[in-house]
């Protein structure tokens, strides 16, 4: 995925009058000769490998149209986007993030890479000089400014399935994958390889994703990483005329990879500020058993950091991203106890204490549906103690800490 800016939108348009111009040149499908120049032509799979950026944790796939007679070496890339356009983040959310096509200089591809120090692994299709003049007119179409642009979506629509779908869709045949066996994990399962290293970023996923999101998936929904697209199209024949042919023909490593410069993440994991506040709040529940008073502030900001963190959650169900809508972590963080943070500041006995009691039991039996965010059964666990230490106080009628 790469950033939007004017020069890929310049590079865009001139690719695009550039190859339509060379497509209307002589062109007459029923001839010989006007087919035997795709002969030059190799057409590729890139797929690269993760750096540092965010964005760019889980891969990235894009297109290669190399003509040797011609001297064209075109990247087409549909993970083009504009981080710095207006509520980029909250669009990303709610699924509502528009990418677009974007067609450019190879080198300038690859160069890019190389400075974030990813490998880039070119597989070269197998495609015949008819389904090569296919897939160059359904480029020149996907780049017209009309078309160009796309409403992203991370697992269902994103830029591993576009070049991938555009390619079965210009293939003379069928495109027939080999299912790998015993491989059939959930996208959470996928996602937490993609981000086995930065453990906050994989905090952040599980809080987002919901219970679909550990649902068991099929060959073509894993596709929607670069790695197991690569993968699937090294095992993929292309059915046609009564035979096969093998999808890919040739596969090179275009671009070794290079040094990485690694960004230290916060220094504390999630699990280990989980174990902090479970600890802190088992001292301060102690220091109220023997003082006899509850610290209402620190309940307060429990509730309002829960109640905070419950907005966020509860505003996903209506996200455009389908794995998003049912989480079960809503049970432990929704806006509820915003409303009961007066009554605690005031002193006042209420049922908030037996409400959050009640959604706690019903998070650890969740639990047994949903992978929850690392921690956030240690979480849970420590509001609990606040329930309790709240209701056995209250219940004997001893004062509250003004």
């Amino acid at each position: 995925m790469k950033q939007k800016n004017s020069f890929f939108r310049r590079f865009s348009l001139l690719f695009l009058c550039f190859l339509s111009l060379t497509e209307v040149k002589g062109r007459n499908d029923s001839n010989p000769s006007y087919l035997e120049q795709f002969d030059s032509v190799e057409v590729s799979l890139l797929t690269c490998s993760p750096h540092e950026e965010i964005y760019s944790l889980y891969g990235h796939t894009a297109l290669r149209w190399h003509d040797f007679s011609k001297g064209e070496d075109i990247a087409f890339n549909w993970g083009v986007f504009d981080f710095k356009k207006p509520y980029f983040v909250a669009r990303f959310v709610f699924g509502l993030t528009d990418y677009e096509l974007g067609a450019y200089p190879y080198p300038f591809f690859k160069e890019e890479y190389k400075r974030y120090g990813s490998s880039i692994t070119e597989q070269v299709l197998n495609l015949t000089p008819e389904e090569k003049l296919t897939l160059k007119q359904a480029l020149i179409e996907n780049l017209k400014p009309e078309n160009k642009v796309y409403r992203y979506n991370y697992f269902y629509d994103n830029c591993s399935m576009r070049p991938r779908d555009l390619i079965e869709r210009c293939i003379t045949g069928k495109v027939e994958y080999t299912n790998r066996e015993d491989y059939q994990p959930s996208y959470r399962e996928m996602v937490h390889t993609c981000v086995r290293n930065h453990p906050w970023a994989a905090f952040g996923n599980d809080m987002l994703l919901g219970l679909k999101a550990d649902q068991k998936t099929s060959l073509r929904q894993q596709e929607f990483l670069p790695a197991n697209l690569m993968y699937d199209f090294d095992r993929a024949s292309v059915y046609a005329g009564g035979r096969y042919r093998p999808l890919v023909k040739e596969r090179r490593i275009a671009l070794p990879a290079g040094v990485q410069v690694i960004e230290e993440d916060f220094p504390l994991t999630p699990l280990q500020c989980a174990w902090i506040l479970l600890v802190v709040t088992v001292g301060i529940a102690l220091i109220e058993w023997k003082q006899k008073k509850l610290f209402k502030y620190w309940d307060a900001l429990l509730m309002l950091i829960q109640g905070l963190a419950g907005c966020i959650l509860f505003v996903m169900i209506f996200s455009q991203h389908p794995t998003t809508s049912l989480n079960l972590q809503l049970l432990l963080l929704n806006p509820l106890p915003l409303f009961f943070i007066p009554g605690v500041l005031k002193r006042r006995r209420n049922h908030w204490w037996i409400i959050l009691t009640v959604m706690i039991m019903l998070f650890f039996a969740g639990r047994l549906f949903q992978v929850y965010a690392e921690g956030m059964m240690i979480v849970a666990l420590s509001l609990l103690i606040r329930a309790i230490v709240n209701i056995k106080i209250q219940t004997s009628n001893i004062g509250i800490e003004k």
